[in-house]
C-alpha cells in the first residue's frame, strides 16, 4: 500500500525531466541576456538568435517552457543588465573604457551623437552596441530618468518582441515539429561562433598590443 501511495508523490519521470529542461533553459537564457545587456565581457553573445530560439522552444508543448515567463523575464533581465552597465560606466569612467574598448566605445558614441537617448532602444538590435550603450551612458552621466525609460522600452521591444516572433514562427507548417531541435542547434552554433570570434579577435589584437600601439580609437 505504501508503494502505491508514494508513487504519485514522485511524479512522472517525463514531467520531471521536462521541468528540469525548462528550468535549465530559463537559467541559460536569462544569464545570456543579462550579460549581453551591459556586462562588458558579454558583447560577443548572440542575444538575438537565442531570444528567437527561446520563442521556438516555448511553442513546443513537450518543452514545458512558458512563453509568458520567457517574454516577461527577458525584458526584466535585459533592463537589469543595462542598469548594471550604467553603474559600471559611472564607476569606471571614460578613460578606462577608452583604454580597454576604444573601438566599440567610439562606434557607440557615434550612435549617441546621432540619436541621443533613443540610442538605448536602437542599440538593442546591434550586438556590440547593446552591451556598450548602457556603459557609455553611465560614463557620460546620462540623466537616470531618461536612461531608465529608454532602457525599459528597448528591453521590451527587443527582448519580448524577438521572443514572441520566434513563438509565432513555430506555427509555420513543417517548422513546429522540428522547433525544439532547430532552436537547440541555433543556440549551440551561435554561442560557439561568438566564442571563436572573440578568441580570434584577441589573438589578432595581441601582436598589436605587444608592438606598443596605444588604446586610442582608430580613425
Amino acid at each position: 500500500m505504501s508503494e502505491v501511495t508514494s508513487l504519485p508523490l514522485l511524479g512522472d519521470p517525463g514531467d520531471v525531466l521536462g521541468s528540469f529542461a525548462g528550468m535549465t533553459l530559463y537559467v541559460i537564457l536569462f544569464a545570456v541576456i543579462f550579460a549581453e545587456s551591459g556586462i562588458l565581457v558579454g558583447f560577443w553573445l548572440p542575444g538575438d538568435t537565442i531570444l528567437f530560439a527561446a520563442g521556438l522552444v516555448a511553442a513546443d508543448p513537450a518543452a514545458d517552457v512558458s512563453i509568458v515567463v520567457v517574454a516577461v523575464g527577458v525584458a526584466v533581465v535585459a533592463s537589469a543588465g543595462a542598469v548594471v552597465g550604467y553603474a559600471t560606466g559611472s564607476h569606471l569612467g571614460r578613460p578606462y573604457l577608452e583604454r580597454r574598448h576604444a573601438r566599440a566605445l567610439g562606434r557607440t558614441e557615434e550612435f549617441y551623437r546621432r540619436f541621443g537617448a533613443v540610442t538605448l532602444i536602437a542599440a538593442r538590435f546591434v550586438p556590440w552596441a547593446r552591451t556598450f550603450a548602457p556603459v557609455l551612458a553611465g560614463a557620460v552621466a546620462m540623466p537616470r530618468h531618461r536612461f531608465g525609460v529608454a532602457v525599459v522600452i528597448g528591453a521590451v521591444v527587443w527582448g519580448t518582441g524577438l521572443t514572441l516572433l520566434g513563438y509565432e514562427a513555430a506555427s509555420i507548417p513543417g517548422l513546429r515539429d522540428a522547433a525544439l531541435w532547430i532552436a537547440l542547434v541555433v543556440i549551440v552554433v551561435s554561442v560557439l561562433a561568438g566564442a571563436v570570434g572573440e578568441l580570434f579577435r584577441r589573438r589578432v589584437a595581441r601582436p598589436r598590443g605587444l608592438g606598443g600601439s596605444s588604446g586610442t580609437s582608430p580613425h
